[in-house]
């Protein structure tokens, strides 16, 4: 800045503390406080920034400052200037084009972004540099809004080992073009399952609603996947409450935990999670809705993927140190497997069922023959929601031969379907890089060296 601009900067400062720092009387108490609150609540046009608000500890220091050193105090302090590392002209030139791209990206993604399109070596861009360079070019990220204040005098809290704990939740992420009328847009849903311990993903996916079939799905596969896990912690939402999550987990042996209604602090670590989704996964994904190349749910679960694999889970947690995939890798103990057969039998739905006096029972429209002896009697029907040919008959805890089917009238359950596919041609983006096909190259780069799968993969054993 030069003298002007100086003189501007402490001119505009002074207005803002000046109904306070020339103040004759004294202020009672609490007057302060109430005065700098209604001061930071106000819109402002700041002299060389693109800012509109200042906070109420800026204007503290701004009254300090002013106290101690008077109008000098108030000018923009000059920082001790620093020998300037030269970046490439298309390197930075490359990086300006990115963050004006998407003003949410953040310099670790455009130094990702920049070595893996090959455009610099990795390793060599320094996050300090480039983010000075960029300050200067007048492309500095603007700034976040500040991440919800977890409750204090809590203690953090952390299990002792891989799987101890899951926690899960659903986020309403972003919209796409709906399957049905592309000229609408529709709510895609993630439901995503974090680990504790290593904050490794152990399944995520895109959903276009959040009820329980889209749960029992993903945790479903993440036993698959990683085995059982001790205990699954969620929310008090309808669909973690369920029944039927309450029978699953039972039977997997799964302790089924909530957090206190109105009191989420203890889900932290999803909640941080779907925080950085916001940060580095949703900016990307709406470059790629915007140019057209990533338009259906297939898309944008296959970019998750990529973004989840190649770039999340290889990158090092703040709060960890580690990388999610490291942390996991440290498993200490054999995980407990279930077949695909016993997770299918232990997810079937269940509707207990009055047989009448034909022997014959109704399920959704669909007409089956039981045992003509369990006449005028209750019995419960197990089924697989997405084939409701197949009728499971238990009766007093024992399992019976399975209902004949008479008349199918509908072959899905309802809450299950799913929607038809519309399919994009895809579109390059303006800056010719795609962040989630780079994710998606690092992530088939580890495949020669190791299979990406979170803890040692053991046989199938039954407790």
């Amino acid at each position: 800045m030069d003298f002007a601009t100086d003189e501007q900067m402490a001119a505009f400062r002074y207005g803002l503390i000046a109904p306070i720092v020339s103040r004759q009387t004294p202020m009672i108490p609490g007057e302060l406080k109430r005065q700098l609150v209604q001061i930071a609540a106000l819109s402002y046009t700041i002299p060389g920034s693109h800012k509109t608000h200042v906070s109420v500890r800026t204007l503290e220091r701004f009254m300090a400052n002013y106290r101690k050193e008077g109008w000098e105090g108030l000018k923009p302090k000059k920082r001790p200037q620093k020998n300037a590392i030269a970046l490439p002209a298309p390197v930075l030139q490359k990086a300006i084009e990115l963050r004006r791209e998407r003003p949410e990206r953040s310099v670790e993604q455009i130094i990702y972004l920049l070595e893996h399109s090959g455009m610099a070596s990795e390793g060599v861009l320094a996050p300090s540099t480039l983010s000075r360079h960029l300050r200067k070019a007048g492309v500095s990220r603007q700034e976040l809004l500040q991440a919800v204040e977890s409750s204090r005098g809590h203690r953090r809290f952390e299990v002792e080992d891989v799987h101890l704990m899951w926690q899960a939740d659903f986020q309403h992420t972003l919209y796409l073009p709906d399957p049905l009328n592309p000229k609408k847009r529709k709510k895609a849903m993630l439901f995503a399952i974090i680990d504790d311990f290593s904050r490794a993903i152990v399944h995520g996916e895109f959903y276009w609603d959040e009820k329980l079939p889209r749960l029992e799905d993903a945790l479903k596969k993440a036993i698959l996947r990683h085995g059982v896990p001790s205990q699954f912690y969620c929310d008090n939402g309808s669909v973690f409450s369920s029944h039927h999550l309450v029978r699953i987990c039972a039977k997997l042996n799964i302790k089924l935990s909530h957090s206190r209604p109105y009191k989420p602090m203890g889900r932290g670590k999803i909640e941080r999670f779907f925080r950085f989704i916001d940060t580095s996964f949703r900016p990307e994904a709406h470059v790629q809705i915007g140019n057209g190349s990533l338009s259906t749910l297939k898309q944008l679960n296959e970019a998750f993927t990529s973004w989840l694999e190649g770039y999340y889970h290889l990158r090092k947690h703040g709060s960890t140190g580690q990388s999610p995939k490291d942390r996991a890798a440290g498993l200490k103990r054999t995980m407990r497997r279930v077949s695909m057969i016993e997770l299918t039998e232990i997810f079937l739905w269940e509707e207990s069922r009055k047989v009448d006096k034909a022997g014959c029972v109704s399920v959704f429209g669909n007409i089956f023959e039981v045992p003509s002896h369990l006449s005028s009697q209750t019995v419960t029907l197990r089924f697989d929601p997405y084939d409701l040919s197949v009728m499971q008959v238990w009766h007093e805890g024992k399992r019976l031969p399975d209902a004949r089917l008479l008349d199918l009238n509908r072959s899905i359950h309802e809450r299950v379907k799913s929607r038809s596919k519309v399919e994009k041609q895809e579109v390059a983006p303006v800056s010719g890089l795609n962040f989630f096909k780079l994710a998606e190259d690092k992530r088939r780069s580890t495949w020669a060296q190791e299979a990406l799968n979170f803890g040692p993969k053991q046989e199938a054993t039954h407790e």
